[in-house]
């Protein structure tokens, strides 16, 4: 087990800039659960311990499934790990700061649509009886990256429906329509205005009291999250279109799609890895660019 992690740290280390921002951001969930430990928060601990893990992901999807992330993705998998588990976890960034939240739902939507883009890019690319063409891929990557974020909200509902964790963060609204509360039954939705306070009251006699206005419970961050996702889908799939249309040689889209190695640079890739897993220390094996880039398997 500890030589199959030092080889997936190897595989990190064939990108200086990569490395670099692996090594700073594992140097701070590592500091973050020596916190934990001291304060004796063992769920955050257990966090920490999680972001470490998947920090190696991306590495060992590359192993087994022979392709390449592209070091910039990578560094944002890696960046958006530490912003979504460690700052908005474990130092309450959800609550602390507004937006944070529908900051990385944007982000999420936009490398699901990498991701779906990549994987279809692929597929077309190896099939002699169809070829798909630049715009049903934009649609495709959008829909991908849409579904994975209806997929996450799923979740989050079934763990708040179970488990009571306000996944889905409540907002409170000042004004509702709500055809509950027509006495007439007839499905015309009352309008209540100006909310000033809600008070709750349990069956066993505690009473909540709600300033500001009614507590909704999950509709808005839902609804508000696919938006984003929304947003973040769209943006990549017109990016992605522009590449494989016009065939950009510079393009935000070649830094972010996952490419198939080659058998020889598979080989080359494994027996690099070997070295660097077999020396004292895990080096560079390239300051710059992936195998990709090396190899030549990136032309089009």
């Amino acid at each position: 087990m500890r030589k199959y992690i030092k080889r997936l740290k190897a595989r990190i280390s064939l990108n200086k800039k990569q490395v670099i921002t692996y090594s700073i951001l594992r140097t701070l969930v590592i500091l973050t659960a020596v916190r934990c430990i001291f304060t004796r928060n063992y769920e955050s601990l257990a966090i920490c311990i999680l972001s470490l893990i998947l920090f190696l992901l991306p590495s060992l999807f590359e192993q087994l499934l022979k392709i390449e992330i592209p070091p910039v993705f990578q560094m944002i998998i890696y960046v958006f790990i530490y912003a979504a588990e460690i700052l908005g976890e474990v130092n309450k960034y959800y609550t602390a700061i507004p937006g944070w939240d529908t900051m990385l739902h944007t982000i999420n939507g936009f490398l699901c649509a990498a991701i779906g883009f990549s994987l279809f890019n692929i597929l077309n690319r190896g099939s002699k009886s169809m070829q798909l063409s630049p715009f049903y891929l934009a649609i495709v990557a959008f829909c991908f990256s849409m579904t994975v974020g209806v997929i996450w909200e799923f979740i989050e509902f079934t763990f708040d429906q179970v488990f009571l964790l306000d996944m889905q963060k409540d907002f409170i609204v000042s004004n509702i329509g709500s055809v509950t509360l027509d006495e007439s039954k007839t499905q015309t939705p009352v309008r209540i205005y100006d909310i000033t306070k809600t008070i709750i009251e349990t069956k066993n006699g505690d009473t909540y009291v709600v300033d500001g206005g009614y507590l909704d419970i999950g509709i808005i961050d839902t609804m508000k999250d696919l938006i984003v996702n929304f947003v973040g889908a769209l943006v990549f799939s017109v990016i992605g279109y522009f590449y494989e249309a016009k065939h950009k040689a510079k393009s935000l889209a070649k830094d972010l799609l996952i490419e198939p190695l080659t058998e020889d640079a598979i080989k080359e890739y494994d027996d690099d890895i070997e070295k660097s897993v077999n020396s004292k220390g895990i080096r560079n094996i390239h300051d710059s660019g992936g195998y990709g880039c090396q190899r030549g398997h990136h032309q089009r």
